[in-house]
Formats: structure tokens, sequence, C-alpha cells
């Protein structure tokens, strides 16, 4: 009797052990509640941050006394990450609304979305960069195909073992290949936090720094709303989130590329829209580009 108890015992055991663990892996990808209040936690001034009252929507202000920020409590390592967005209307020169991924250390990995606020009648300026351990410089900017402050766009960062993808609206703007078999520095490792700011960046943002914020058309706010996160969450499991698997669909070959669509979709934007690019800046770099600059991008 002793040893059929034991039995039933180390039975009982084993499932609850299976249990656990696929309880577990189904946490590792979320897919968030919608709620910024449960998502996201305020980490700058919240005065000057306003959440709607069912979590759904939330904005940001500048005014002379502060920006405001926010970010994700969890962190993540390889998914696909949306926001809407609505910009800072008419006057908006010397103000940056940024949305990005970042992983808080000293050689910090970072994926960013920077709209730097231009004078009334002119387009905004999307900037995006790359940062892999602690090295960026690796700026590119572009001018939207629309008003960005009539309505809300969606902005998406897909970032996976094989390549970081920036989207606008699911159109593809930026691509970032993984070539860390060439040397070339790669985002992997860390962990990242999901990000949104407004600040004041008239030092630099609009024209290099010539146009001033007027801050007689303050305050400014910027609008989120309607995002999602899928991605997997960071539990010290740098191993199970670089699997491929249902979970971890960003992962698979399917996405290791663009497709054919989203191909023209990207030589469109770089044809028309594209208004500076690090690869071609050889003043800047002395002509010697870095290396990713003469390796394919998808």
């Amino acid at each position: 009797m002793a040893v059929i108890y034991r039995s039933k015992s180390f039975l009982y055991l084993i499932g609850f052990l299976i249990a656990s663990l696929l309880l577990w892996l189904s946490e590792a990808s979320v897919v968030s509640s919608g709620d910024f209040n449960k998502d996201f936690f305020v980490t700058w001034s919240p005065t000057h941050v306003n959440t709607s009252s069912d979590g759904r929507s939330r904005t940001l202000k500048l005014d002379q006394e502060s920006g405001a920020s926010f970010a994700s409590i969890q962190t993540f390592l390889f998914g696909q990450i949306d926001m809407k967005i609505k910009l800072i209307p008419g006057s908006s020169q010397g103000t940056v609304v940024a949305y990005y991924m970042s992983s808080d250390q000293p050689n910090r990995d970072e994926i960013d979305f920077e709209f730097l606020g231009n004078v009334d009648e002119q387009p905004y300026v999307l900037q995006t960069n790359v940062y892999a351990n602690g090295f960026d410089n690796r700026e590119e900017r572009i001018h939207l195909w629309f008003d960005p402050t009539k309505d809300f766009h969606t902005y998406s960062i897909l970032w996976n073992i094989h390549q970081i993808v920036f989207m606008v609206d699911q159109i593809p703007i930026r691509l970032y290949r993984n070539h860390a078999d060439k040397g070339v520095p790669y985002p992997m490792w860390q962990p990242m936090s999901v990000k949104a700011s407004l600040w004041n960046g008239e030092s630099w943002a609009t024209r290099g720094g010539r146009d001033k914020i007027d801050w007689s058309k303050g305050p400014f706010v910027a609008s989120f709303g309607d995002y999602k996160v899928d991605a997997c969450v960071w539990k010290s499991n740098s191993g199970l989130c670089r699997e491929e698997s249902n979970e971890n669909w960003w992962n698979k070959n399917e996405f290791s590329s663009l497709t054919r669509v989203q191909k023209r979709w990207f030589k469109w934007v770089r044809k028309y829209h594209l208004i500076y690019d690090y690869c071609q800046d050889y003043a800047r770099f002395h002509d010697k580009l870095p290396k990713e600059c003469s390796l394919p991008k998808y």
C-alpha cells in the first residue's frame, strides 16, 4: 500500500509540475490588456499625464513647467508592439514625441520612433533610430504621407531574431537586419520596456534647433490609444524567447523578411518620403559608412 501511495503522489507531483510549466509558457507571450493603468506606469510628471476613465487612452502634456512620460510594467525580448498616436496640431516646433523600446542599461539597446514637431503648415519629421550595445548613430528620417495631427495612426515595431521592422499603418518604413554573424551589432540579449514621452527638444529637433518652441501656443498635447503588445515577457528566459513557436509567431521563418507586397511599399516609402539616411551620409562618417550599410536590408 505504501508503494501505491508513493506512486500516486509522484504522479500528482508530475502533473502539477507539467501544469505549472504550461501556465508559465502561456504567460511568457502576452497580448496586452489594452488598459494603460494595468500595463504601464507613469515615469515622469503625473500631473502632465491624463488617462481616460476606462484606461483605453492616455495623453501627455508639455508646458514650460514639464513634459511627461510612461513605461510598460513588463519588459520583453522580441515581439510586436502597436501604438496608435495622434500628434500635436499646429505650431509644434521644438517638441519631441517619442515612442520606443529601451533596455535602460549603460550599453543599452533601443528601438526609436521620434516625432519632431514643425512650424505651422510644415510637415512633421519622423525619425527612427536603433541602439545596439550602446551604439546608435543610425538615424533615418521621413516625411509622412498624411497629416498625423488630424487622426490616430498605428506605429508598430516588429522585433525578432531576424530583423527589426518599423511600420506606419502596417506599411514598412525601415528595416534593420540581424547581421550579427557579420560583426554588426544587433539587439538580441537585453529585454526592453515600451515607453512614450513628450519633451522639450528645441535645442535640436526642428531645423537643427533654429526653430524654438512657441510657448504661447501651448500647452502641447499628444494622444495615445488602442495599443497592443504581443511579445515574449522577460523572465530570465532568453532561450524561450528565441524559440520559433505558435506563441513566438514573430520568430517564424515567414517573418524573417518582408513579403512581396511589403517590399513594394517599402521601396515606395524610400523613393518618395525618405529625407535622411545615415547610410548615405558619407561626410558624417568620413567616407567610412557603418558595415551594415553595405549589407542586404532584406
